[in-house]
């Protein structure tokens, strides 16, 4: 198994340890981790059985303005948009200690570009491959509603409606 860490964190797989599977043959992302998995299932052609998205960075669905106001946050203070965005991540749920990395503003960029193609999603499920998306209805990132309409028809969606980004409810538990 392969996991892919979420834009400024890295080791965060741990919250998800409930539900990750932990062969050789799954990759697995969080957030902005979940584009890198995606596109590495695309790339390889080793066997894959299956694909863990877990909160997708999934940003279609929010206008321009926003994205633009996300990366002059980032380019004006990278700092306090860290700590803003970490809140946000266990938004309702108090913050926990995560280890964090210095992403760019071009991994930002990427992240709230992303189209998430549906041919791709199409090309993964026609080689056989299971894809598993996981979403918190509380989350306070991503668009958590349009992202479970976009996957649905190619994956398998599991959609905690009191969870946050990291898939915890208010006790600050996992689903």
């Amino acid at each position: 198994m392969r996991f892919y860490s979420g834009f400024l964190l890295q080791n965060e797989s741990r919250f998800f340890r409930r539900w990750l599977k932990t062969d050789d043959f799954t990759l697995a992302g969080f957030s902005y981790g979940a584009i890198l998995a995606f596109e590495e299932a695309l790339r390889r052609r080793e066997r894959i059985d299956r694909l863990q998205l877990f909160s997708p960075a999934f940003f279609p669905t929010k206008p321009e303005g926003f994205k633009r106001l996300q990366l002059k946050g980032f380019r004006r203070d990278p700092q306090a948009y860290r700590e803003a965005f970490l809140r946000s991540c266990f938004a309702p749920c108090p913050p926990e200690a995560v280890e964090t990395k210095a992403d760019t503003e071009e991994d930002l960029k990427k992240l709230l570009e992303y189209p998430w193609p549906k041919v791709d999603l199409k090309t993964l499920t026609d080689r056989g491959i299971d894809i598993e998306v996981y979403l918190g209805g509380r989350d306070a990132v991503i668009d958590a509603a349009g992202a479970r309409e976009h996957f649905l028809p190619y994956a398998t969606v599991f959609y905690f409606k009191d969870a946050n980004h990291f898939l915890q409810t208010n006790q600050g538990e996992n689903e």
